[in-house]
């Protein structure tokens, strides 16, 4: 990524949604997915690729490694040692330091390369759960934004170090479900009040829509200005163009995560729930379980993770 200084802010808090629904083809196929095993039986709420193998979080403050040998635990406790459960991951854009947050005010640190871990809990003393988080920038240079249940986004752009931590509250003080940023402070979070912001400075957040949504947003995928997805309950999956939104209704699942890019990808949620995007058209694909999946990752192996220790791959 690169430096992005700060365009005039987004003024459309009105954006249209317009009134498109299509449901999604059902895709007759045999599941490509797979059950892979992993050595945890708590939910992974998250997971994301990194320079060296994928990495997934969980509950009680586990992280597991994708090796040679399998699905291996690399880390227990979380950052502070005290199992809280772990929820958001993301990467530095040269994907050696996993970013990881989670409940009572957790963040972490975590170099993929070495395996050291650096506590950066409690940004100035705020311990509420933290949502989710998105990094950009390269080891130990990085901006980083995480998103809490109160509302706030606590950023720091000194690669979290203590001290150079702030924070913004972009709405009514709804829980944040997600953020993502697409370039350097430049993206987009939600929140639980039917609520999209996006900020292209990292401090400064606009409401963006979704007006009359009628559902609760869970994924939020954030490839640029004008290319933003988000998914959530009844099976919707809201698009934006920079000028309005359209929704589109795949059938019957509460869709917890999207990830995508151009015209492909996968949203995934309730009863092991997985559409894929291909073309532009949304198609749902087999799976061989029932639970629900939580998060999803793209990459030389697609990952699906969920409850009870799910995890999925193709």
């Amino acid at each position: 990524m690169t430096d992005f200084t700060r365009r005039s802010a987004l003024k459309v808090a009105g954006a249209s949604l317009a009134a498109v629904t299509v449901p999604a083809t059902v895709s007759a196929a045999e599941s490509d997915w797979t059950v892979v095993e992993t050595p945890v039986d708590t939910t992974l709420y998250d997971v994301s690729d990194t320079a060296t193998n994928p990495h997934a979080v969980a509950g009680a403050g586990l992280v597991i490694e994708r090796t040679a040998n399998g699905w291996e635990v690399v880390l227990q406790g979380g950052p502070s040692g005290n199992g809280n459960d772990l929820y958001g991951v993301d990467t530095t854009d040269d994907g050696e330091r996993l970013w990881i947050v989670g409940a009572s005010g957790a963040v972490g640190e975590y170099d993929v390369t070495t395996g050291n871990l650096i506590d950066r809990s409690a940004p100035n003393d705020f311990t509420a759960n933290f949502n989710d988080v998105s990094v950009t920038g390269p080891a130990g240079e990085a901006d980083v934004y995480v998103a809490d249940d109160s509302g706030a986004i606590h950023y720091s752009f000194d690669n979290g170090k203590e001290g150079t931590w702030n924070y913004e509250v972009p709405g009514s003080g709804s829980g944040l479900k997600a953020i993502e940023c697409y370039d350097t402070r430049s993206g987009h979070v939600i929140d639980t009040n039917g609520k999209v912001f996006a900020t292209d400075d990292g401090v400064t957040w606009d409401p963006i829509g979704i007006e009359d949504a009628g559902v609760a947003y869970y994924g939020l995928d954030s490839d640029a200005k004008d290319d933003v997805r988000v998914s959530g309950g009844n099976a919707s999956v809201f698009t934006y163009d920079g000028s309005q939104w359209v929704s589109e209704s795949l059938g019957d699942a509460t869709l917890f995560d999207i990830e995508t890019e151009g015209g492909t990808g996968y949203t995934v949620g309730s009863g092991g729930a997985i559409f894929e995007l291909e073309g532009g058209t949304w198609a749902r694909n087999k799976t061989p379980v029932g639970e629900n999946l939580k998060a999803i990752t793209t990459g030389a192996v697609d990952i699906a993770v969920g409850s009870a220790g799910t995890l999925l791959e193709q």
